[in-house]
């Protein structure tokens, strides 16, 4: 009897281990769909794209700064250029990614200097990934997901880990909005588990067929007080010259 009893708990045991398991491939599968759609939505494979940013940076230290850029992208080719138009000391310097290759241009000297994608964009709490297109099915995997509200909205909190080290953060925690599914709110993860940075992303337009954040906020969660908030206008989805993307190019509007 007792052999029998032994059985049966081994037998539950091994079931819900089973179901858990399977809920859990299911939940990665079904997060895995989710970032590819985010990727599809986001991402303007069709068409180039350009634009004016704003930026606004926050310090505690440094008190209020703005700069003004003009960006272009091709997101087929993971390609884009930013351009600084304000203020006036720093015009004319930008960056250029080529060939998964960073690029910063200064006009003093007129040279371009290798520099990473992970780095901080300009001294802000901005980071130049994200200004890049958009690779959330390829730089993470999920490990959880759950259903939950964001003020008014209805979303996905979805859970990833890094799949290599080239991301800007190990981890992240996203809240994927239900329709159209676009990034809303998303925490950033340093490898031990401490909160980095929180970004927003309240506002989108669709260029295309797709969908662009017009306004980006970015909370440091180091050092409090500290923000960089972005707005974007001036959209436009007509088709830019190869030349564009060009350290000629570059060069050339420096001139």
């Amino acid at each position: 009897m007792k052999l029998l009893t032994n059985s049966r708990s081994l037998l539950t045991t091994a079931l819900t281990s089973s179901l858990l398991l399977a809920g859990v491939w299911a939940a990665a599968e079904s997060g895995s769909d989710t970032l590819a759609a985010i990727d599809r939505n986001t991402n303007l494979l069709d068409n180039d794209v350009s634009m004016v940013a704003t930026m606004i940076t926050e310090s505690t230290a440094d008190g209020v700064d703005k700069n003004v850029v003009r960006m272009f992208r091709r997101d087929r080719d993971d390609t884009f250029l930013i351009l600084f138009q304000e203020p006036e000391n720093i015009r004319g310097q930008g960056y250029l990614q080529i060939d998964e290759t960073l690029w910063f241009y200064d006009p003093e000297s007129r040279k371009f200097t290798h520099t990473s994608i992970k780095d901080s964009f300009k001294d802000s709490d901005a980071n130049n990934s994200d200004f890049g297109s958009s690779a959330w099915a390829i730089d993470y995997r999920v490990t959880g997901s759950v259903a939950a509200k964001l003020g008014s909205f209805s979303t996905h909190l979805l859970t990833l880990a890094a799949t290599s080290d080239e991301v800007t953060y190990p981890s992240m925690k996203i809240w994927v909005n239900d329709s159209p599914l676009l990034v809303l709110k998303a925490e950033a993860y340093s490898l031990s588990g401490r909160l980095m940075r929180t970004s927003y992303f309240p506002s989108y337009t669709q260029a295309g067929d797709a969908y662009m954040a017009t306004k980006m906020i970015f909370v440091d969660e180091i050092v409090s007080g500290d923000k960089t908030t972005l707005t974007f206008d001036q959209v436009s989805t007509i088709d830019l010259d190869d030349s564009v993307f060009t350290k000629a190019y570059v060069e050339r509007v420096n001139k």
